[in-house]
This record gives C-alpha cells, structure tokens and sequence, in this order.
C-alpha cells in the first residue's frame, strides 16, 4: 500500500484496520498496544532500509570492540539515531518459529530503540498473537506497508502516529484521560504559547526547544512541532518530556523517534519527586497535570527539597495541600524557565479552578499565587468550556505565562471567558461532550493576541488580586453565673475540673454559692468575691480561667475585660477582613468596620513574614465573580403558573391510575 505525502489520516485508517484479525482474539482497548508497536517497527525498519547491508557489515567489525566504541560506529553507519544489527525484517520471518525470529530481531535494535518495545510489553503481546496463530498474517499485513521516509516525511509520519494514538485512546476510554489530552485542547494551548513569537520562530534555521513534564503520549510535543512546522519547515524544534506511565511513556517515545527527535531526551519517572532533566531550560513548556490528584507518595522528597533548597530549588514559594499536586508542577515549569536576557520563555498549563482561590492568606497555594502574580509572571488565563476531557467534565482554565513580557502587559493580567465557546459532539467520548472548531480556537487566540477588553476579555493589574488580612479584634465583656445550675452541669463534666483534687472543688462551689448576685457584669468584681469566699485556699490561674469559661458568657453591658491594664480581645469575637492591596488598611478599617463596630481595634502584632507590615499578604484569582450576569428572578406570577400546570399534570395521572 503506497500512501500519498499528507494523506496522513488515509494511511492511519489503513494502518488502524489490522484491528480486523484482531477481533475475538483480543479486547478493543488492546488494539492499540498492537498496532502502535508493530506501525513503530516497520516505520523504523523503512528508515533504516538504504543502510541496512552499511551496518550489517560493520557490525562484523565492531564484535570485539567496547559497548560505547562500536554503539558509535553502528550509529554512523546507520545514519540515524538508532540501528538495527539482525538480517531479518517483517518481510523475512519466515512460516516456522515467527515467534522467535521476531523476537531475536527486535532485541538487535539500539538500546533506545528498543527499550520502547520493552515499555510496550510487546514481547507478551507477541505470544498471544502466536497462540491465536495470528502472528504471521499480523506482521505480513505490515510488511506490506509503505512506510518509507520517502512516501511519508518524518512529519506526516508523526501525524499518522498520532491519528493512531488518538484512536487508541478513543477505544479505550477508561485511561484516555490520564494519558491523551484532547486534541482540540493541545492545538488551543499550543497556539496560545506559541502567539506572539511567530516573528522569531520564522526566521530560517531557527532552533527551540519544547518540554512537558507530563508528557503522555506526547500530544503537546507533536502539536509544537507541528505548528512551528507551518510557520517555518525549515525550523528544528527539540522536545524534551517526563512521563510516569510506562505505556504512555513508550507510545511518546515511539512518536519523537518517528519524527527524527532525540529520544534520550524523553524520561519515564516521577517529574515532581525524580526531575531527570535537572540543570536544563527550555523555550515552551507545555502541561495537562492530573486534576486534583493528590501527592502524599512523593510528598517526603517534595517537602524535604521545598525545606533544604528554598528558592534555589522548584518549590521556593511554599507548597499546596496534599490533596492537589497541580500547583507543583506550575512551579516545577517555572524553575525550567530560561533567563530573560537568554530569551525568556513561555508557558502554557491546564488547571482545574482549585489553584485560583484555595488558601487563604499565607497558605502555600496563595504564596504559589503570590510569587507568580508578584514577580509579573502571569500574562493570561482562558476559561474553558465543562465537558472538555475524557475523563472529567469540571470546568478548567489554560494559564499563559511568560518571564519575558511585552510592555504593553507588563504589571497586567488577561481573564478570557471562552466557556461559551464550543461545539456538541455527535457522539460523546467518556466525559467529553464538547470540542472547540478551528475558527472558535483562533478567535480566542486572537482576543488573547488583541490584548484589549470586552465583554469576554478583561485586563486588570497583577496587584488587583492580592489582599491584606487584617486581625479584627473586639473586647472581652463577660457577664459571670455563680449560680446558673446548666453553667454548673458544663463545668463539673470538663476533664479539666474532674482532675482537681475533691476538697478544691468542695470549696470552689461553696465560695460560688456565697457570692450574693445571680450575675455580675464584672470579671474582676467576680474574681474578688470568689478569693474573698475561698478565705486563703489558693486559686490556680488555670482553675480561675476555666470558671471563666464556663460561668461567664460575652454580654454587650458588662465591664471591658482587660489583661496587663489593655482591653482583652474575645476569641469568639474576632474576626477577620481582606484589604485591596491598592487601599490603606487604615482608612479601610475606618470606612468598613468601626461605623459597625466602634470598639474593634486591629491586631498590629499579625504581621506578613515577607515584608514585615500589618496584615498577611494573600493572593487569589476570582475569575468566575469578574465576568458574573446577573439574571433578574422570576415573577412569581410566572412561578405560580408553572407549579398550577404541573399540579395539574399530576392530578391528570393520578386519575389515570385509578381510573
């Protein structure tokens, strides 16, 4: 089967239609972990045809050298980034012991070549293919196939790869969403980082480079190639990627190796607890995190870099709750960025809402916000439509960030509401209902791009989201109940009362019932009398406050409680205010809290550890509050006729049933 440069989708379909031997013998979900590996090894043994007999005859020479010395000489001969040293190809199994023979030619690949056969357990998917006698009409379907660069560049290759991922995913919904990004979604967040550059990306010869610490399958990899592919052929985008699946780490793996990329450059682990690209920087980064996935197995390496390294590690600004990792890997990116006066570089991210409001003041997901908003980070972030991925239907939101901002949005942050922005799918796929059109994907990229406001965009300062917290405090005034028999009851159960020795609480109770008043509107009047009546037993201050507490309730008459000669502040009382950072703290307290309550103070000693002034500094970004329509309710004539239809659509059932 020859295919036509392009006709990428044609190719994959064919390609993708092994499937029919498969049926029976295999799941649908496992169709996929067929094909992509067997589309893999005859894409590579294309590639490598024209010096096949090169390296076949070096590898005669090199059998006695070191690993490392005759690995090179193989790679040269090759011509690639990998080798094969077997005489075999899909063509050359021959009818007896396929199994073997295939297995004995994809052990001859280069170690990074075939390290993605390994991460793709094709060796176990292999027996059950001989098991069901369909192994040898399997691998004879593909060596049929014309994959030859010179039929398929590099680039249409990678497309028709990721056709056959995304129909992988597709037909195996339960994982697509933790794997595959929708590719709508990709291409939106792609353009969105990628806007703005197009300028130095089109210059000839051009070199960038592009990492995903959650790589997946390597969508966001291949839609930056493929959209510096249309704004320049002649540019070399180098991708780099983390990825902690194994399986989606070989299918990544596979596709960068179809499209001539460096694939030492893509790892398998844990990004957050195991970073395998250290010291290294990039141009675009892009990420899906995992929404709302907690990360309590890497949280003792996290907590220990985030204690010993501070600033001079990833996660210098604090760290969220354990429930949400995806703020962690905002920061994982951020610490990837490269130096402004080397370029700078841009990020594109999908989160959930969490990380726009969880925390108040001081907690880590507001120092995270804090450190982003305040070192002028943030140039955007896009509301998207609910029903977007496979896997979950909240609503998510695409940040744009950038260490290299134009003047025009420098100290400046875009809101976008795209949620009205989509399509309904004919069909849904798990959780996904909706998709973006190419058009509605470059409107909002060029509201992005546009920078100016409207009813969908709105441009505010980066200072506009952060706040003080002041401490609200009000005076103690108890009013004390000798003698109030439910007060009593309270105070004898209290663990703290039942360890007293039996004769204090013998006293204390006779020195209560001495006291004349039912009630006293002093707290120092009623110490008075109780030490008065208690004739020299010695009161500990313990005991004394926890009459208090349960004898004594705030009341509005009685006398201002007051603590070293200063009125004392009653815990119940206290309160606590957000202060636009814009606006005095004072002049707020003045016009908002003292015409309510005109002996409340503010407790200066509550001071942000940062810069050393009143109030804790907080951050948060309330998207939904800035772009809310307020919808008039309904009349209650309108109500009414609703509920009398209904009624009667009731009655006309019942007297069906009974009828």
């Amino acid at each position: 089967m020859n295919a036509s440069q392009g006709n990428f989708s044609a190719t994959a379909a064919f390609i993708w239609s092994v499937a029919d031997l498969l049926r029976g013998d295999f799941k649908q979900s496992q169709y996929g972990r067929i094909i992509l590996p067997f589309t893999l090894l005859r894409r590579l043994e294309c590639v490598l045809e024209p010096t096949k007999e090169a390296v076949l005859a070096q590898d005669t020479v090199v059998k006695e050298m070191p690993e490392e010395a005759a690995r090179k000489l193989l790679l040269h001969a090759a011509g690639q980034p990998f080798y094969n040293t077997s005489q075999m190809d899909l063509g050359k199994l021959g009818q007896n012991q396929v199994l073997e023979n295939l297995e004995s030619y994809i052990h001859s690949f280069s170690p990074d070549a075939r390290e993605i056969f390994d991460y793709f357990s094709f060796t176990e998917f292999l027996v059950q293919l001989n098991e069901a006698n369909l192994l040898y009409r399997v691998a004879g379907k593909f060596a049929g196939m014309d994959l030859h660069p010179q039929v398929l560049s590099n680039h249409d290759m990678g497309l028709v790869f990721e056709e056959l991922i995304r129909r992988f995913a597709e037909s195996s919904n339960e994982t697509a969403g933790e794997h595959f990004t929708p590719r709508d979604i990709v291409r939106l967040t792609t353009s969105l980082t990628f806007c703005g550059d197009d300028d130095a990306l089109s210059k000839p010869g051009v070199v960038r480079s592009i990492y995903d610490p959650t790589a997946g399958t390597g969508g966001f990899l291949s839609s930056g190639m493929e959209y510096l592919h249309e704004i320049n052929e002649g540019a070399r985008l180098a991708t780099f990627g983390q990825e902690l699946n194994k399986e989606s780490y070989a299918i990544c793996k596979a596709d960068m190796l179809i499209k001539g990329q460096e694939v030492s450059n893509i790892k398998q682990g844990n990004t957050l607890s195991d970073d395998q690209l250290p010291t290294n920087t990039f141009d675009y980064m892009l990420s899906n995190p995992p929404f709302g996935v907690e990360w309590k197995k890497v949280q003792k390496a996290v907590v220990d870099e985030h204690k010993q390294k501070g600033f001079g590690g990833r996660f210098g600004p604090g760290l969220p709750r354990v429930s949400d990792g995806s703020l962690l890997f905002l920061m994982h990116l951020i610490s990837k960025m490269r130096r402004p006066d080397e370029g700078g570089s841009r990020i594109g991210i999908i989160l959930n809402g969490s990380p726009l409001f969880t925390g108040g003041a001081g907690s880590g997901e507001s120092e995270i916000r804090r450190y982003i908003l305040e070192n002028d980070l943030l140039e955007a972030i896009i509301a998207l439509p609910t029903d977007m991925f496979y896997n979950t239907g909240i609503a998510t939101y695409v940040w744009a960030l950038s260490n290299h901002k134009p003047e025009e949005r420098k100290g400046k942050v875009q809101l976008i509401n795209a949620t009205d922005s989509f399509e309904k799918m004919r069909k849904s796929l798990g959780s996904k209902r909706k998709y973006l059109t190419e058009e509605q994907i470059e409107d909002i990229v060029r509201l992005y791009g546009n920078f100016e406001e409207s009813e969908t965009s709105k441009i505010f300062n980066s200072t506009d989201f952060g706040y003080r917290r002041i401490t609200v405090e009000r005076p103690l005034k108890l009013a004390l109940y000798p003698k109030d028999d439910l007060k009593r009851e309270a105070l004898a159960a209290d663990k703290a009362w039942l360890k007293l020795d039996e004769s204090l609480q013998q006293d204390i109770l006779k020195a209560l019932d001495a006291i004349d008043d039912e009630k006293l509107l002093s707290r120092s009047k009623f110490d008075k009398q109780l030490k008065a009546n208690l004739e020299g037993v010695k009161l500990p201050a313990t005991v004394l406050k926890l009459l208090h507490k349960h004898l004594g309730e705030q009341d509005e008459e009685a006398e201002v409680c007051k603590a070293k000669g200063k009125p004392e502040p009653s815990s119940d009382l206290r309160d606590y205010e957000n202060v636009p950072l814009s606006e005095s703290i004072d002049d707020y307290f003045q016009r908002e809290v003292l015409p309510h309550v005109p002996d409340a103070w503010i407790d200066e000693s509550k001071k942000d550890d940062r810069d050393g002034q009143v109030g804790i500094v907080g951050y948060e970004i309330p998207f939904n509050r800035h772009f809310y329509k307020y919808v008039p309710p309904r009349s209650l004539e309108e109500i009414d006729a609703d509920l009398d239809k209904v009624s009667a659509e009731i009655l006309e059932l019942l007297q069906e049933v009974h009828s």
